[in-house]
């Protein structure tokens, strides 16, 4: 039976490849210069970390109410940067559905990375169905599904020219060491970043490794390839409900929020 991102985009270890994903987006010009004009991503990560990963989690296994709502979060965030391209914000459009097929794109990229070296290589029709289903998050917006790209081998070849050119610089740069080398979080946060810097720095491509300031060697590597394989052989065993903990912690706390967005109105009709 093939094993689409219905099975798979819930699983926790999804996690390891946030840091991968965002850097990635950042490293984008456009990404990199509307993000740090407009976003409190270095200043809030959690949150919006967690939002991000709410409307992942939203479109892939949510019911219409919480698809809306992730919906109307989003274009909310998405309207102060809404430019056009003589715009003051270097071009940036939150809307700009080039820029929305990137960041689908590196979201699909990183979740097949990290599934691949947990669980092996996908069966084709496993793959298939996860490629069409990380296809849903960009068009769940403002992407045009014709520009998704047709299937798995036109998408490697996208892929494969992007990252070929891809260089972080400037206000990508800062707001990814900024995320990276947080100073002002929590302290349980800023515990556990040298792992989550060593995972990010392994995943992504040796350039941005180097764009970013991320230091790698032969024996980070060693150790990199020795934690994928202790981690795929141990997290697979791990029961169901750990391994999904953060996919239902954040449906369960999008559902408090329209139980409380609901209160009021029902509140109004009783006192009327």
């Amino acid at each position: 039976m093939a094993r689409g991102m219905g099975d798979f985009g819930a699983e926790g270890i999804l996690l390891a490849g946030a840091g991968r994903a965002i850097l990635l987006q950042l490293a984008d010009p456009a990404v990199g210069h509307g993000v740090a004009e407009h976003s409190t991503f270095v200043g809030r990560p959690v949150n919006r970390l967690k939002g991000t990963l709410t409307y992942v989690y939203a479109v892939t296994y949510g019911t219409d109410e919480q698809v809306k709502e992730v919906q109307r979060r989003v274009n909310r965030a998405h309207g102060p940067v809404h430019r056009d391209d003589n715009g003051t914000s270097k071009g940036y459009n939150a809307y700009n559905p080039e820029l929305q097929l990137w960041v689908t794109a590196t979201l699909y990229d990183t979740a097949l990375t990290i599934i691949e070296k947990i669980y092996g290589p996908l069966d084709d029709e496993s793959a298939d169905t996860m490629y069409r289903d990380y296809a849903r998050l960009g068009t769940a917006l403002q992407l045009p599904a014709d520009m998704w790209p047709a299937d798995r081998a036109a998408f490697r070849r996208y892929w494969n020219k992007r990252i070929s050119n891809l260089r972080a610089e400037g206000a990508g740069v800062r707001v990814g060491r900024g995320l990276l080398f947080p100073k002002h979080t929590a302290i349980w946060y800023r515990a556990i970043m040298p792992s989550a810097r060593f995972l990010t720095a392994g995943l992504l491509p040796d350039q941005l490794r180097k764009d970013f300031g991320l230091p790698w060697s032969d024996r980070h590597e060693r150790r990199f390839d020795r934690t994928m394989r202790i981690l795929a052989v141990a997290y697979p065993r791990l029961p169901r409900r750990i391994r999904h903990w953060f996919k239902d912690y954040c449906l369960n706390s999008l559902d408090t929020d329209l139980r409380r967005n609901r209160q009021p109105a029902q509140e109004q009709g009783v006192s009327q």
